[in-house]
């Protein structure tokens, strides 16, 4: 996946249009990943039609106001267009967080020719591996929304980390997905108990340490009480 673009220049479509051209970037944003590579036209009425539909689909796997864990996904807008003026019309309408090849860059031409694009909109599906998902997404998303991705992830064979905790899990076996939060849990629910049950049991040892002296010398004081009485008569 990262492989296909180290050499090229992604931009993020923000209001800056931040370019990401180093090894480092391009690795962090794509690297373990599903990636879309969504070809479109601003000239074409099909894929003006589909782009807010790709757009909540898009928010609602990356934006953190509706999900806690981002999702290990990336969308990249492949150009078509004829000229750049209508690439950067065809940006402001997709979402802030997609990335792009700078209209000048011929890699675009290269991409269409590599997964044959012959119509607009298509949406290529990739594995991390570089392999195809789904030649063309665009039908799946329409119909089944986000259940898409979590199909994509368990034929890619994805494991979400970004909730886990290195010191933590780091060279463990690990049977399913879950165990990480599972062994957390019980990791918390048990330091509460250590600290809820030890307290008080160090708290009363320490008092029946100090007590200890007091009780022994009242049990001496009334054994003597008793045989003074017993002399008395």
């Amino acid at each position: 996946m990262v492989d296909m673009f180290l050499e090229r220049v992604l931009v993020e479509n923000n209001w800056d249009q931040d370019e990401l051209n180093t090894e480092r970037e391009i690795t962090g944003i794509l690297e373990n990943r599903i990636l879309m590579l969504f070809f479109a036209a601003a000239d074409c009425a099909k894929c003006q039609e589909f782009v807010p539909i790709l757009n909540d689909f898009f928010k609602r796997l990356k934006d953190p106001a509706y999900i806690e864990y981002p999702k290990l996904l990336a969308l990249i807008y492949i150009s078509v267009d004829q000229t750049e003026e209508q690439q950067e019309r065809f940006l402001k309408d997709l979402y802030k967080k997609t990335l792009f090849l700078p209209f000048e860059d011929p890699y675009r031409q290269e991409l269409q020719a590599q997964f044959k694009i012959t119509e607009v909109p298509t949406v290529v599906v990739l594995r991390p591996d570089c392999s195809v998902l789904s030649q063309n997404a665009v039908k799946e998303i329409c119909e089944y929304g986000c259940d898409c991705f979590y199909n994509w992830q368990e034929s890619a064979g994805l494991v979400e980390r970004s909730f886990m905790l290195n010191e933590e899990f780091d060279n463990l076996n690990l049977r399913t997905a879950t165990d990480p939060v599972r062994r957390l849990k019980y990791k918390t629910e048990d330091d509460k108990r250590k600290k809820r049950w030890w307290k008080p049991w160090t708290k009363s040892r320490a008092q029946d340490e100090e007590e200890e002296p007091d009780k022994a010398w009242d049990s001496r004081r009334k054994e003597a009480d008793t045989k003074g009485r017993w002399r008395l008569f």
